[in-house]
C-alpha cells in the first residue's frame, strides 16, 4: 500500500520539495490521495528541470510548488540532480513521467471506479484523448472534460468552470494547460474544490496521439528533450537554451528565488 501523505520522504531540488517516489509508487500514491476523504483539495505537480528553472525565477510559482500537496520528479535531470546532491538518500532511479503517470492511474483506477475529469488542450484533442482512453481502459470513468480558452478566464467563466468540476463529482482532475499556467490553475482550483488536481503537462497530446512520443531508449537515457526540440524548435528553444543552465545553478546552489529575479 502506498504510504500516507505525511509519511512521504521529500528531497529539496532547486529549492522545491520533490517526493522520493518512483513511477509505480507515485501512481499508487495518487490513487490513494484521490480516494481518501479530506476536507480540501490537493494539487500535484510534475516537476522537470524547466518547471524548476521557472520557479527559481518566479517567486509566485515557487510558492505554489513549496505549498503543494505533492511534487514529482518528471525529468531525468531532476532525478540525476537529486541522486548527486543527496548521495546518502535512497533516491528512485527513474523519473515519474507525466504521460505514464496519467495512464498508470487510469489503469489502477479502473479497479476502484476512480472518477476522472480532463481539463485543457483543444476540443479536438480532448475528443481523440477520450476515445483513446476508452479504448485502452474500457472500464474507466471519465465524468467530465473541458477545453478552456487560452486567454485568462473572466470571473464568470472561472465560476462556471468550478461549478462544472464540482457537478461532475470527479475525484481526480487532470490539468493539461502547459507550464507554468497549469501549475497555477491546479493550485487555485485546489483551494476551491476538494478534488486532487494534477498538472500533467503534454500528457493529453501524447496519449491522444496528436504529438509523437520519443522512443523508449531516448526516454530512459534522458534524451527525450532532443526529440521534442527537433519537433518543436521554435516553441522550445528558450526552454532548453535558457532554462537548463538556470536549473543547474539553482540545483547546485540549493537556493530559493530572489524577489524580482
Amino acid at each position: 500500500m502506498s504510504p500516507s501523505r505525511d509519511a512521504l520522504r521529500v528531497l529539496p531540488c532547486a529549492g522545491v520539495p520533490v517526493a522520493a517516489l518512483g513511477p509505480a509508487d507515485a501512481a499508487a500514491q495518487l490513487v490513494w490521495l484521490a480516494r481518501a476523504p479530506r476536507p480540501a483539495g490537493l494539487d500535484v505537480h510534475l516537476c522537470n528541470s524547466y518547471t524548476l528553472a521557472l520557479a527559481d525565477a518566479d517567486p509566485a510559482l515557487h510558492a505554489v510548488l513549496v505549498a503543494s500537496a505533492l511534487n514529482l520528479a518528471d525529468g531525468t535531470p531532476v532525478v540525476w540532480a537529486n541522486r548527486l546532491l543527496h548521495p546518502d538518500e535512497d533516491v528512485p532511479r527513474h523519473r515519474v513521467r507525466g504521460p505514464s503517470l496519467f495512464t498508470d492511474v487510469f489503469a489502477l483506477g479502473e479497479a476502484v471506479g476512480l472518477r476522472h475529469y480532463l481539463l485543457g488542450s483543444t476540443p479536438e484533442v480532448l475528443d481523440r484523448l477520450t476515445a483513446e482512453l476508452g479504448r485502452r481502459f474500457p472500464d474507466a470513468s471519465i465524468v467530465g472534460a473541458a477545453s478552456p480558452p487560452f486567454r485568462a478566464l473572466s470571473p464568470v467563466e472561472e465560476a462556471a468552470q468550478v461549478a462544472d468540476i464540482a457537478a461532475s463529482q470527479a475525484e481526480v482532475v487532470w490539468v493539461g494547460l502547459g507550464t507554468p499556467k497549469q501549475d497555477l490553475v491546479a493550485a487555485a482550483l485546489a483551494r476551491q474544490l476538494p478534488q486532487v488536481f494534477v498538472a500533467v503537462g503534454a500528457a493529453f497530446d501524447f496519449v491522444a496521439g496528436t504529438k509523437a512520443e520519443a522512443a523508449p531508449w531516448m526516454q530512459r537515457s534522458g534524451l527525450e528533450w532532443a526529440h521534442r526540440f527537433a519537433h518543436e524548435p521554435r516553441r522550445l528553444w528558450r526552454r532548453y537554451l535558457l532554462g537548463t543552465p538556470r536549473f543547474v545553478r539553482a540545483a547546485v546552489a540549493g537556493r530559493t528565488p530572489r524577489d524580482g529575479a
